[in-house]
């Protein structure tokens, strides 16, 4: 999963969307895993990362990963196979 390039976040969560002009916030959780998309990171790269900062259980992570990705698909946030 690959963020599109014309997404803008902040420090602080922002989210914004220039190509639908939607704009919203996320807590400092999501900023990591939105930059670490961003980097190129993969869902394995992520997981361990978390994994090893917060101890994170391995299927608790899974879910969050997964709702989180879900609502940035929602958002037209990523890049589609096609790359759209």
């Amino acid at each position: 999963m690959k963020i599109k390039q014309n997404i803008a976040i902040s420090e602080s969560g922002y989210v914004f969307n220039p190509s639908t002009g939607e704009s919203f916030s996320i807590n400092q959780t999501g900023v990591e895993i939105f930059n670490m998309l961003k980097e190129g990171k993969s869902y394995e790269e992520i997981s361990a990362i978390f994994s090893k900062k917060y101890n994170a259980d391995k299927d608790t992570f899974e879910k969050d990963y997964n709702d989180f990705t879900g609502i940035l698909q929602q958002h037209l946030l990523v890049e589609t196979e096609n790359g759209q």
